[in-house]
C-alpha cells in the first residue's frame, strides 16, 4: 500500500494523570467450565447492583472489559481507592450465602501515573503496573503502588501491609507493592458454609475443588482480611464460626497438582525473586490446561524453604501429583531441575534439566516455564490415561484421556478410530463434557485428510458444527479457537483461519500447535518464506511434543514450495523418522526426491505412500490434486511421475 509523507512528528500525543483500577474474577475459567450461563449471571448481577454503580458513585470511568475484568480511571487517587474498597467489602456481603464453589472473587490493583490518551483507551506504564499488581493480588484483594499508599494514607481510615519490592513482568525497575487492610474499621461479614450437595460423577472435579477453596478461604482469608497476625483468643473466636474441615473427597480430580516453590541453589538469597516467578508462572501456566485443578500460589508457598514429603502433601492438599524443582543460577547461565512426582505413591513419574545462557531474565523465564508447562500437559495426559486403564468403572474425563494418549500415539486411521470410540463412550456418560465434543471434532478433521470429496466435505461439516456448539457455550475456549482456523485452512479459507490462530494465541500464548498452524497457513496463503519462524517458535514452546513431526512435515513443504528440495527432502526424512506412518509425507517426500531426479527414491517412497494411505489410483490422485489448494499442485505433478514410475495403476 502507498503511504503519504511521514506526519508522525507533527502529532502531538496527549497524556493526563490517572489513576488506574484494573481487576478481574479470579478463578473465572473454572466458574465458566462448571456453570457459563450462572457465572455470567452472576458476573453481570455483581457489576449491575455493586460495581457499575459504585464506580459511577466516585467519578470513575470504565475504560474496557475483558469479559471477566475491566480497566477502570480516576480524577483522584483517594475516590480510586475509596471505591474498590468499597466494591471489595461489598462482595464479602454478597458472597455470604453463595456456595463457595460459585463464588466470584475479585483481584484489584491500583495505581497512579501518567498514561496516554487514544481516544477513549489509555495505555503506557500507569496502566501496566496497575494490571500487574491486579495478576499478584489475592481473590478478595486490593495491592496499590507506593505512590497510591503514599496519596491515600493520611486520607483513608485503612491501613496497608508492606509486601516490599516485586519484580513484574516488562516493567524495567522493581514494584513497591501494599495491600489494602480491609477490616480496619470492623470484622467484614463472615460467609456462609456451602451447602452440602451429593456427587454426580462428572462433577466430582468441580467438588473436590470447593473443598479445597474452603480450606484456602478458611485459612487464607482470616488471615489476610484481619491484616496479619491475632491473638490467640481471636482466633479461637473466629475457628468456633468456621465449619469443621474434612479430608477432601475422594476421588481426586483430574489432572491435580501442586507446583511447590523452586529451590534457589545460588547462594544468593537476592536471587528468590527468579526461582518463585518460575514457580508462580508455571502455576498458571498448568492452570490453562484443560481440566486441571492446580492448587493456588498462596497455598503453594507456605511450604517454601520446607523438607516436606510428597505423599503428605498430596493428602493434605487433595492432589495427584506433586512438582518441585530448583534453580541455579550463575554469571553465565541458569539452570532448572523439574521432578514430577505421584503423590499417593511417592514415585517418580518424570525428571528434567534445562539449561540456558543468562541473557534476558524474564524472556529465559518464559521459555523455561513454556517447555515445562508443554512437557507436562503430555505427561500428566500420558499418565492419567494409563491410570484409567486399570480404573473399574472409567468415568468421562477417564475415557477422555485415554483418547488423547490414542492420538498421541500418531494421527494415522487406526489410532483415530480408537480415540474416537473413547471419546464417544466419554461423551455417552456426560454430554456435556466440551472437551470430549472438540476431541471428536479433531478426529473428523484428522479422518478428512484420507477421505474423498464428498466424505472429507462431510466430515469437516460434521466438526465445525461440534466446534460451533462449544463456541456458543464457551466463547473463550482456546482449544476450540484452534480447531476453528484449523477447520478454515482445511477449506482455503487461509486468511481467516489465521486470525482465528492468532485469537487462540491471544487466549493461550503458549498454544504450541496453534503457533504450527500459523506456519502451516503462511504457505497455504502463498507465504511459504514466513512458515519456518512459526514452526521455530512452535519447537520452543513444545520441543518434545509427541505430534512434532506434523510440525517438521511444513518446514518441507514450505521449502519445497520455495524450490529447496534439497532442504525439503532432509525436513522430510526427520518428519518421517519420528512417525513413519503418515502417507502422505512419504507422498511429499517422494515428489522433492523427483524434482532433484532421484527417480529410484521417489518410486520407492510413492509406493509406500500408496500402502499405507487409501488404495487410490493415479487418475484418483489427479482428481484429489485438482480440488486440493493451489499451491500444491506443483508438488502432485511429481508425485504423479513417481507414482507411475512405482507401477501404481492409471485406473
Amino acid at each position: 500500500m502507498l503511504r503519504g509523507p511521514d506526519t508522525r512528528a507533527r502529532v502531538r500525543i496527549e497524556r493526563k494523570l490517572a489513576a488506574i483500577v484494573a481487576a478481574d474474577a479470579a478463578g473465572y475459567s473454572r466458574l465458566m467450565a462448571a456453570d457459563e450461563e450462572g457465572t455470567l449471571a452472576r458476573l453481570k448481577g455483581h457489576r449491575k447492583a455493586l460495581i457499575d454503580p459504585k464506580i459511577a458513585e466516585h467519578g470513575g470511568r470504565i475504560i474496557k472489559t475483558t469479559g471477566d475484568g475491566m480497566l477502570v480511571e480516576f480524577a483522584s487517587v483517594v475516590d480510586a481507592v475509596r471505591c474498590v474498597v468499597e466494591i471489595q467489602r461489598g462482595m464479602l456481603e454478597r458472597n455470604a450465602d453463595i456456595p463457595a464453589d460459585k463464588r466470584i472473587d475479585f483481584r484489584v490493583g491500583v495505581n497512579v501515573g501518567d498514561v496516554i490518551v487514544d481516544g477513549d483507551d489509555i495505555y503506557g506504564d500507569g496502566v501496566n503496573v496497575a494490571a500487574r499488581l491486579e495478576g499478584l493480588a489475592e481473590p478478595g484483594g486490593i495491592l496499590v503502588a507506593a505512590v497510591v499508599r503514599d496519596q491515600v494514607r493520611d486520607k483513608l481510615s485503612f491501613s496497608f501491609d508492606d509486601l516490599g519490592d516485586r519484580d513484574v513482568k516488562n516493567i524495567p525497575r522493581p514494584v513497591r507493592a501494599y495491600r489494602v487492610k480491609l477490616n480496619d474499621d470492623g470484622p467484614p461479614p463472615v460467609a456462609k458454609p456451602a451447602a452440602r450437595f451429593g456427587l454426580d460423577g462428572p462433577r466430582v472435579a468441580g467438588i473436590v475443588a470447593t473443598a479445597l477453596l474452603l480450606i484456602v478461604v478458611a485459612a487464607g482469608a482470616a488471615w489476610h482480611f484481619a491484616g496479619g497476625s491475632k491473638s490467640a483468643a481471636t482466633v479461637s473466636q473466629q475457628s468456633a464460626a468456621l465449619p469443621p474441615l474434612t479430608e477432601p473427597a475422594k476421588p481426586l480430580p483430574h489432572l491435580s497438582i501442586v507446583v511447590l516453590p523452586f529451590a534457589n541453589l545460588s547462594g544468593d538469597a537476592t536471587q528468590d525473586y527468579f526461582a518463585d516467578g518460575v514457580t508462580e508462572n508455571l502455576t498458571t501456566d498448568l492452570s490453562r490446561i484443560s481440566g486441571s485443578f492446580v492448587i493456588a500460589r498462596n497455598t503453594a508457598f507456605t511450604f517454601k524453604g520446607k523438607n516436606v514429603d510428597a505423599k503428605d502433601i498430596g493428602k493434605e492438599l487433595g492432589v495427584r501429583y506433586v512438582l518441585e524443582g530448583s534453580v541455579q543460577r550463575d554469571p553465565s547461565r541458569v539452570r532448572v531441575n523439574a521432578q514430577l512426582i505421584d503423590a499417593e505413591t511417592g514415585g517418580d513419574l518424570w525428571a528434567d534439566r534445562f539449561d540456558k545462557p543468562l541473557g534476558d531474565l524474564f524472556a529465559l523465564q518464559d521459555e523455561i516455564v513454556a517447555a515445562l508447562a508443554s512437557q507436562l500437559n503430555a505427561e500428566l495426559i500420558s499418565n492419567e490415561a494409563r491410570r484409567a486403564q486399570h480404573e473399574p468403572n472409567p468415568n468421562s474425563m477417564d475415557l477422555y484421556f485415554q483418547g488423547l494418549a490414542s492420538l498421541n500415539k500418531g494421527t494415522n486411521p487406526e489410532n483415530n478410530a480408537q480415540a474416537r470410540s473413547f471419546f464417544k463412550q466419554a461423551l455417552a456418560l456426560d454430554p456435556n463434557n466440551l472437551d470430549a465434543v472438540l476431541a471428536e471434532a479433531n478426529v473428523d478433521m484428522n479422518l478428512a485428510y484420507y477421505q474423498s470429496d464428498n466424505e472429507r466435505a462431510a466430515l469437516l461439516a460434521t466438526a465445525d458444527s461440534a466446534v460451533t456448539q462449544v463456541l456458543s457455550r464457551a466463547p473463550n475456549n482456546a482449544s476450540a479457537h484452534y480447531l476453528k482456523g484449523r477447520l478454515l485452512l482445511q477449506t482455503n479459507r487461509e486468511a481467516e483461519g489465521i486470525a482465528e490462530l492468532e485469537r487462540t494465541l491471544a487466549l493461550d500464548p503458549n498454544f504450541a500447535w496453534a503457533r504450527a498452524r500459523i506456519g502451516n497457513a503462511m504457505y497455504l496463503n502463498g507465504r511459504p518464506e514466513e512458515t519456518g519462524a512459526h514452526v521455530k517458535e512452535a519447537v520452543r514452546l513444545s520441543p518434545r511434543d509427541p505430534n512434532k513431526y506434523w510440525w517438521l512435515w511444513y518446514m518441507g513443504v514450505a521449502k519445497a514450495l520455495l524450490g529447496a528440495d534439497e532442504e525439503a527432502v532432509t525436513w522430510y526424512q526427520r518428519a518421517i523418522e519420528i512417525n513413519p506412518n503418515v502417507p502422505f509425507m512419504h507422498d511429499m517426500l517422494a515428489a522433492s526426491l523427483e524434482g532433484l531426479g532421484r527417480h529410484d527414491e521417489a518410486r520407492a517412497e510413492a509406493r509406500v505412500g500408496v500402502e499405507l494411505g487409501p488404495k487410490l489410483t493415479v487418475r484418483q490422485y489427479r482428481v484429489t490434486a485438482q480440488s486440493d489448494n493451489p499451491v500444491y499442485l506443483k508438488q502432485y505433478e511429481r508425485l504423479l511421475q513417481a507414482m507411475q514410475r512405482a507401477g501404481v495403476p492409471e485406473e
